[in-house]
């Protein structure tokens, strides 16, 4: 990923390694910078958190990123399945394309809209609902390639998620990123 920063005093900016590796224009200055990506354009993401009825409450289906980076952490890792969409591009399909590119599962409706939800990145995630009790004998995810380990010059192959798993809510609540709690508050009120 490509962080960008200046101060005042030195207008010019300070690059970091990042892992896209495409081109960014500063907003301020109309400078270009490389190792940047649409992603730093696009601050929306769709997705759609499933949910099943468990006695007498309801259970959230997450997913924890894969690759490298996320391998040994657990405890405020996992998501929802969730990607961006671009302009014009609906944001329920988008959200339905990804939840299928990174469980495998193809959700049905009805879709039950929770609101738009900003992350401490910025980004905001629309977000629905759906009733399905998919068996997760049957998860898959897309894979993505990238360079590991660092600097070795291999390229290495990781699904986008590397597992699935059923939650209560309140255990949604613990294993989920911090800006994604309010997504599962938001489902759980409508079933208080």
């Amino acid at each position: 990923m490509l962080a960008l920063s200046s101060s005042q005093s030195d207008p010019k900016p300070t690059l970091f390694r990042t892992t896209f590796n495409a081109v960014a224009k500063c907003e301020e200055c109309s400078r270009l910078w490389v190792g940047a990506t649409d992603m730093l354009r696009t601050n929306r993401s769709a997705g759609i958190i499933a949910f099943r009825r468990a006695a007498a409450n309801i259970e959230l289906l997450l997913i924890h990123p894969g690759g490298p980076f996320w391998a040994k952490k657990d405890t405020g890792s996992w998501s929802i399945p969730k990607g961006l969409y671009q302009d014009g591009e609906d944001a329920l399909v988008a959200a339905k394309r990804e939840f299928g590119e990174e469980t495998g599962f193809v959700p049905v409706g009805p879709f039950i809209e929770l609101g738009a939800f900003r992350q401490p990145s910025r980004k905001v995630i629309s977000v629905w609902a759906v009733e399905n009790d998919f068996d997760l004998i049957a998860f898959r995810s897309n894979m993505f390639s990238m360079e590991w380990p660092p600097k070795s010059g291999r390229m290495r192959e990781f699904p986008e998620a590397d597992r699935a798993q059923w939650f209560s809510v309140d255990e949604a609540r613990h294993k989920i990123t911090k800006g994604q709690i309010p997504i599962v508050d938001a489902l759980a009120q409508r079933f208080q």
